[in-house]
């Protein structure tokens, strides 16, 4: 840590000096009498506003008499050419470009008085730009005065932008929270406000109220009957940034219900130094649902809602239901929730959000007649249109809570159901009604024709013939073709190649034809009628007919064989399709499949003997064999390539009565090409040691020799705690990729290139200590086979590695002091320089200490830390000081300090403080104490987890921990428990209530397992993720460490006498082993007593002490002597 020398700084007050400028004003007598005045311009105003200016004359004989006015344009392309608009004495005055606009009413000119008038363009274009004249008519005989007035018009773009990311539909209770936000920005150039309010729409009513808005000149004003709640803090709007702003509602009310909305409104300011608005925007209405809060007295228990908008409705109305779910910890639960008609079920929104629908109604959601969402936490509605007389009931809503499992899939609990709500629909004047046969059969390769007969129509009818499968019984209905009410035909997609028709040869009377129908045509089809009025879908009906396709009798049987189906690249392959079967002309085509979605023809082989080639033709060879009861058509692959590898399938087709009928294609049968063996060898630089933020290069050469024909694909890996990583690659077209777990900000730092040799050198700039460990080149050679075809070699590697060095710290500050006076009200700016030891390589924590004249205390007045973050410390004497202060860094060992405004008592003398930060943070020195334990513990005992940090990499780091067991007869270990950085607990074995946490230390965790059972033996530890902040990336984990095991062995109270007798012979040893004891000690004390009397006896003779050594110690003298 460096600090700098001090800054001294005087403010000096100066008085400004006020100059008085006269300028002499002469009245003239004799002055013009008429005088014509028109609004001051220029006026700015958007495309497609309107725009208005007004134009009034004095000096009149007659000041009651109407007084004629005109107006005119010169536009900036033709400025001395007059174009005529609109004069208020002659409707033929204006010129054809503005005749229709002023027919229409888009522009004109009203009389306000008889001496004045307003001109109006309702929607002004970039075309009405210019200098506008407003003229008087003169209709006397002399002129005195000026009888005319311009005014300049700018038309600039409109560059307001509003809107608002809310959803359109929100659902609350009362006195929950609402946030909502809205974005406003103008890109005008010329000096424009912002002003923006928030609206509430109410239902009933005409006009929007404002909650609040602010204003022009930023003022925030509460809107009418929002006053109390504004000052009671319920209520704000905030400016976020630039272009944000944000309401907040603390507390919703009911009477809060409605569309909101915000209005954002763009002012200028006119050369009259009024303010105009030249420009307004709403944002997306977003319609806020306020509910009354219910209680649920119980955790576990729901309860469940269900209204609808109108429960008597006509056909082709629109059903609307609305289902909600209460409970407490609503936004922690997940739910489902299904609408129910009688016990048919419509739709059901999962846990997910994932919509799915019965397959009753299936076929009307394709139609786009029933949508279904979830549209707030516990807010669901379902839209039904057009219904249909079948669709009343009594419907209601079924909700079940799921709780997820450990393998991430949700487990179903208890349903819920509403109360019903009955619904009623009544046919409307028109009688629709549609009638088809039952059920058609017909056999594979002919034609299908379904008739669909209407009656009662009355209005315009569309059609949409819809099929579905009859082999699963969740099957949905999918489009076939429809016919729209405008006569409009439009197929499905999968129907697109396949000659299908819907056509209506009489009014009543709708038919599908759908030509060679083929065994997957079966099914029931569904022919809806829709009556239409004034492109309104009002009624819908429909019926259903089965069809059935009976197949191809099945005695062709179709085998495919091959002897050889592996092989090296270069080699044949032969593949045999046989046809087992009587004598029938066939169509033959062999198909390759390479991967899950790509299905390849090779060729067809037609039953007249043409050959369709749809592959490359001279990879491949035909032959046929005829035999008696079979043909067998052989498939040559000559040099075979990994091209030619994938999954072959022969598919036949049999020319019976004029119709191909295509029979099941062949068994699929894999053809595998593999590579010869790789001769490719590599050699690496030997291991490197580096300084800190140095650059490292390796160079990865092939020494073998290589063909003329070969690429590489080259991948460095870094090897540490024995997991690999994939910095950078490049393939063998030499484009390079990093890898997944490099971040961006490391990238900038790695490069690879390409050397003759073939060499392929890596290196890395400003290295850092997590840069040590084992990099790996791996390189995958690559060759033409016959056809010209890349195929690769195994990959061979070599490793070489890196040690990185950390050099010593040379920071140094220029600590000259400096002397600055300046003026009250001028800009100061303090510096300080680093004179050594500066590097882009090193991180800053500078903080710029101040001390006034009045004051003996030096404050920290800012802080610029390290992770980027600046702060002001709180020091109410310092904060008008501190609102002007500008940091800023104008080169790497720089660091000024501007005031701004200064005041006198912004003297005093500054310092700045400057600590230096290593660049690399990613030193992992997390350590966990690794103590191995082992219990005995009844049910009635708990055992403690322990997790104990012994070290960690920075005092910022923060931890999440997890507790693992695992049984002694298994290898995999179960999580059972969490805490995260952010103190956020997780139960992963749903054990709740048997497991106790516990957190009294910074650096100590545990974890108790209260009344174990038998099954909770095994053994435990605990796993510690240690993470620390980055400004560039967030919090990043940096370290993972475990604990040691504690083996916890439970036992029931039935093995108590085991246990017993293990405690038996543990007290028998102990017995042993304290009996000896004692002896020893009875031995010790008697041979003590004995030696201690012989001793005083001898003590007598000579007055030696019996405690001294051998050499007699030298006691201190007393003071006395």
């Amino acid at each position: 840590m460096e600090r700098c020398g001090t800054l001294r700084m005087r403010i000096v007050h100066y008085l400004p000096v006020i100059e008085h400028h006269v300028t002499p004003l002469h009245i003239i007598s004799g002055e013009a009498r008429v005088h014509t005045e028109a609004q001051a311009g220029p006026l700015y105003r958007v495309v497609g506003s309107p725009l208005s200016i007004s134009c009034n004359v004095s000096g009149f004989a007659s000041a009651i008499s109407r007084k004629e006015f005109e107006f005119r344009i010169k536009k900036p392309e033709n400025p001395k050419f007059e174009i005529n608009i609109i004069s208020t004495n002659d409707q033929e005055f204006g010129y054809a470009i503005y005749t229709q606009r002023v027919r229409s009413g888009g522009i004109n000119l009203k009389h306000v008085t008889p001496n004045s008038v307003f001109f109006e363009i309702q929607r002004l274009e970039k075309v009405d730009e210019g200098e506008y004249d407003c003229s008087v008519i003169n209709q006397q005989l002399v002129y005195d005065g000026t009888y005319s007035a311009k005014t300049t018009v700018k038309v600039i773009d409109n560059s307001l932008s509003v809107s608002s990311p809310a959803s359109t539909s929100l659902s609350y209770y009362e006195g929950d929270a609402l946030t909502l936000t809205c974005q406003a920005s103008s890109n005008t150039v010329q000096h424009t406000h912002l002003s923006l309010a928030w609206f509430l729409h109410k239902d009933g009513e005409d006009n929007a109220q404002p909650i609040i808005s602010l204003d022009r000149d930023f003022t925030l004003i509460p809107g009418p009957g929002f006053e109390e709640r504004y000052q009671a803090g319920l209520i704000r709007l905030d400016k976020m940034g630039e272009a944000m702003y944000k309401l907040n509602m603390a507390q919703l009310e009911l009477s809060d219900q409605g569309r909101i909305y915000c209005q954002a409104q763009e002012w200028i300011q006119d050369p009259d130094h009024s303010w105009y608005n030249i420009a307004q925007k709403d944002a997306e209405e977003t319609f806020v649902n306020v509910k009354a809060r219910e209680v649920v007295p119980d955790t576990s228990s729901l309860v469940v809602r269900i209204s609808a908008q109108s429960s008597t409705l006509q056909e082709g109305q629109e059903l609307s239901l609305f289902c909600s779910v209460d409970a407490q910890n609503l936004q922690q639960r997940f739910f489902s929730l299904a609408w129910l008609r009688e016990s048919v079920e419509l739709a059901r929104i999962g846990p997910t959000g994932i919509l799915s629908v019965g397959p009753e109604y299936s076929g009307r959601v394709k139609e786009g007649e029933l949508r279904a969402a979830r549209i707030g936490d516990r807010d669901y509605h379902l839209i039904l249109q057009p219904v249909r007389t079948e669709d009343q009931g009594e419907f209601f809503c079924r909700a079940w809570h799921h709780d997820r499992g450990q393998d991430g899939g949700f487990l179903q609990g208890a349903s819920q159901d509403s109360k019903s709500q009955l619904v009623s629909i009544s046919a409307t004047e028109s009688g629709l009604s549609v009638e088809m046969q039952n059920s058609v059969s017909i056999n594979e390769g002919e034609g299908l024709k379904l008739t669909c007969k209407v009656r009662g129509v009355n209005g315009q009818l569309s059609v949409t013939w819809q099929r579905k499968s009859t082999s699963t019984s969740m099957a949905k209905f999918n489009s076939v073709i429809s016919l729209s009410q405008e006569g409009v035909l439009e197929k499905a997609g999968e129907f697109m190649s396949r000659k299908v028709k819907a056509t209506r040869p009489a009014t009543d009377t709708f038919t599908l034809e759908l030509d060679k129908v083929s065994p997957s045509d079966s099914g029931v089809y569904q022919c809806a009628v829709s009556e239409w009025k004034i492109n309104s879908k009002t009624n819908s009906q429909s019926k259903t007919a089965t069809v059935t396709v009976a197949p191809t009798d099945s005695f062709v049987k179709v085998h495919l064989i091959s002897r050889n189906n592996v092989v090296t690249v270069g080699e044949n392959v032969q593949l045999m399709c046989r046809i087992k079967g009587p004598r029938m002309p066939v169509t033959l085509t062999w198909s390759l499949q390479r991967d899950a979605l790509t299905l390849d023809n090779i060729l067809t082989l037609y039953s007249d003997g043409a050959i369709s080639w749809s592959g490359e033709q001279h990879r491949y060879q035909l032959k046929v064999e005829n035999k008696q009861n079979e043909v067998i058509y052989y498939l040559l692959i000559n040099g075979a390539s990994h091209r030619e590898e994938g999954i072959y399938q022969c598919r036949v087709s049999v020319f019976f009565e004029n119709v191909h009928k295509k029979l099941p294609p062949s068994n699929p049968l894999a053809v595998l090409v593999q590579n010869p063996e790789s001769k490719l060898h590599l050699s690496i630089t030997p291991a490197l040691i580096g300084n800190i933020n140095t650059e490292i290069e390796m160079k990865c050469s092939v020494i073998s020799e290589p063909s003329a024909s070969s690429r590489y694909a080259i991948t460095w890996l870094l090897q540490q705690q024995a997991e690999n990583k994939t910095i950078v690659s490049s393939d063998q077209d030499a484009l390079v990729t990093f890898g997944p777990q490099v971040p961006l900000s490391h990238r900038q730092r790695i490069s690879m290139r390409r050397t003759k040799g073939p060499s392929f050198e890596f290196r890395i700039r400003q290295a850092m200590i997590s840069d040590n460990g084992l990099y790996v080149c791996e390189v995958v050679e690559w060759q033409q086979d016959p056809h010209g075809e890349w195929y690769h070699f195994s990959p061979v590697s070599k490793t070489t590695e890196l040690t990185v060095i950390e050099p010593a710290n040379d920071l140094s500050l220029d600590k000259k002091e400096q002397q600055l006076t300046v003026k009250e009200g001028d800009e100061v700016e303090l510096k300080c320089n680093i004179i050594s030891g500066a590097s882009s390589s090193f991180f800053y924590n500078v903080t710029w200490l101040y001390n006034g004249h009045d004051s003996s205390a030096t404050n920290a007045l800012v802080q610029f830390d390290h992770t980027g973050l600046l702060s002001y410390p709180e020091n109410q004497e310092l904060s008008g000081l501190q609102g002007r202060l500008r940091l800023f860094r104008p080169t790497q060992g720089s660091f000024y300090l501007g005031i701004q405004r200064a005041h006198v008592g912004d003297g005093g003398t500054y310092q700045c403080q400057v600590e230096q930060y290593q660049l690399d943070h990613e030193e992992k020195k997390l350590s966990i104490v690794k103590e191995i334990k082992e219990l005995n513990v009844s049910r009635s005992q708990d055992f403690t987890i322990p997790c104990h940090i012994s070290k960690q990499s920075s005092s910022e780091s923060k931890f999440q921990v997890t507790w693992f067991w695992q049984k002694e007869t298994e290898t995999e270990q179960h999580p059972i428990f969490t805490t995260y950085r952010n103190s956020t607990l997780q139960d992963r074995f749903r054990k709740g209530d048997q497991l106790r946490f516990g957190h009294p230390l910074p650096n100590l965790f545990s974890l108790t397992v209260l009344k174990p059972s038998p099954v909770d033996s095994g053994l435990y530890f605990c796993e510690v993720e240690e993470w620390l902040p980055s400004l560039s990336h967030g919090w990043m984990k940096v370290a993972v460490d475990t604990s040691g095991y504690l083996t916890v062995n439970v036992y029931a109270e039935g093995d108590a006498n085991a246990v017993s007798e293990t405690e038996c012979k543990s007290v028998i040893w102990m017995g042993i082993l304290i009996a000896t004891a004692i002896c020893s000690l009875l031995v010790i004390l008697l041979l003590v007593l004995k030696i201690g009397r012989s001793k005083v006896t001898r003590g007598k003779q000579s007055g030696q002490s019996l405690w001294t050594e051998q050499l007699p110690l030298s006691t201190k003298p007393s003071a006395e002597n």
